[in-house]
């Protein structure tokens, strides 16, 4: 690691490092992430920093071309924006509002049509409803939408027959289709990325505006390090600078190292920022990442959403939750109750049961209960479409229908009928 003494142009011109695990033998690790375009910002700290879960981009100068374009570019999100949310989260951290979540588990550069939004925002705001119902409390909207489209993966490498490719990332970094040419990861498609996200923007703010239900906020999972550096603005206060990439970005579940770049980006950063809580959390190291990501404890700063799955959550919570409470430190808590409960069905499919995600919310709840503290939202993976990805629901999906309309790129959503019957199992229990 670099020293303290170390230059910022130092820094930028040495880039940050790797993964050894994700850096093919070819790339040139230290030139692996050229410096953002200059005027962005002065001084990027994360770039000392091993970054994990980072491509190895097949081409450095396309790489280099794209990072510089993106640095011209229009903010997707305004300051004024991130604020607005900001002060929302505080809201539904003190108790007073409930945050809903929820979009695609990784988007579709191909599917970036007015009908595909407005049907996952009818599916939220019809959720929304119900859960203010349930709740009596203000319902706060976020997409995990207009640039979810990378993901974080376990196996660097898919293997099929005698063929072993790179995995497939997520469509800012490479195709899903398994094939040489489509899986070597290609940093043009930042920009498409960027293009995608910007007309899904003005689709949710256009239904946000004709449907009359308020704002509408993007979120998504700050894991290319390369796009989301490009893509940082100033303020209007000096010394602020925003991921103009989305209103709320999160650090994920296995980048959220203490020491690491994407925590490091995170606290540079004036957004409202999420990080994902897996199992293996001590609440010894949530209360150091509180203590680096939102030192003056700024409300609404920080939410920590939560991914235990339904046979651990009661226990596993408790210990978090409390420590936070006793410390005095006001943070959001959010379920996600979507990844830990993935199964595999007959026949290799990843798929996830309905039940299993009423009961992990409700354990969820159970536990706040208990704690006389407060459940603050649920962060799902869903679609308004009519896809047989999880199993269950009023109009069931059982295993041999997984195939019929199983068209996620990445894991399984919830579709309409289910994430509907998910809010009312919310309103039956605490209505």
């Amino acid at each position: 690691m670099r020293t303290s003494s170390d230059t910022a142009d130092d820094i930028v011109a040495e880039g940050w490092g790797v993964d050894a695990d994700t850096a093919s033998p070819e790339v040139d690790v230290r030139t692996a992430h050229p410096a953002p375009a200059a005027g962005a910002c002065a001084s990027y700290p994360w770039r000392r920093l091993r970054a994990t879960q980072q491509p190895s981009w097949s081409d450095q100068g396309v790489l280099r071309a794209v990072v510089q374009e993106l640095g011209t570019r229009t903010p997707l999100v305004e300051p004024q924006e991130c604020e607005r949310l900001r002060s929302r989260l505080a809201r539904v951290a003190q108790g007073e509002a409930f945050l809903l979540q929820a979009g695609d588990c990784a988007e579709d550069l191909s599917q970036v049509g007015p009908a595909a939004v407005r049907a996952k925002l009818s599916t939220m705001a019809q959720m929304a409803a119900i859960l203010r119902a349930a709740l009596g409390v203000e319902v706060v909207t976020v997409g995990r939408m207009a640039g979810q489209y990378a993901k974080p993966r376990t196996e660097t490498r898919e293997q099929r027959g005698e063929l072993s490719l790179p995995a497939y990332r997520g469509d800012a970094v490479n195709g899903v289709e398994f094939h040489p040419a489509t899986r070597a990861p290609d940093a043009s498609r930042l920009l498409r990325a960027y293009e995608a996200s910007a007309v899904t923007l003005a689709h949710m703010r256009q239904f946000a505006e004709e449907a009359g239900t308020g704002e509408v906020f993007s979120s998504h999972e700050a894991l290319l390090l390369d796009y989301e550096t490009a893509l940082l603005r100033p303020g209007p206060a000096a010394g602020r600078r925003y991921a103009s990439s989305a209103s709320m970005i999160w650090i994920g579940h296995r980048t959220r190292e203490l020491d690491g770049a994407h925590v490091e980006f995170a606290r540079h950063v004036d957004n409202p920022i999420g990080v994902k809580v897996g199992p293996d959390a001590t609440a010894e190291e949530l209360l150091a990442l509180a203590r680096l990501v939102d030192p003056d404890r700024v409300p609404g700063r920080l939410t920590f959403i939560v991914r235990m799955g339904a046979a651990h959550v009661r226990r596993l919570l408790p210990p978090l939750v409390d420590a936070f409470a006793t410390a005095g430190v006001g943070v959001g808590w959010v379920c996600d109750p979507m990844h830990g409960n993935t199964v595999r069905a007959d026949g290799g499919r990843k798929t996830r049961r309905l039940a299993d995600i009423i009961a992990e919310v409700h354990g969820f709840f159970e536990v706040h209960r208990s704690l006389g503290t407060w459940p603050g939202g649920l962060h799902l993976e869903l679609t308004g479409e009519d896809v047989t990805e999880c199993l269950g629901g009023s109009d069931e999906v059982r295993t041999e229908h997984l195939h019929q309309r199983y068209t996620t790129l990445c894991d399984p959503r919830l579709n309409r009928s289910q994430s509907v019957d998910l809010a009312l199992a919310l309103l039956a229990s605490f209505g």
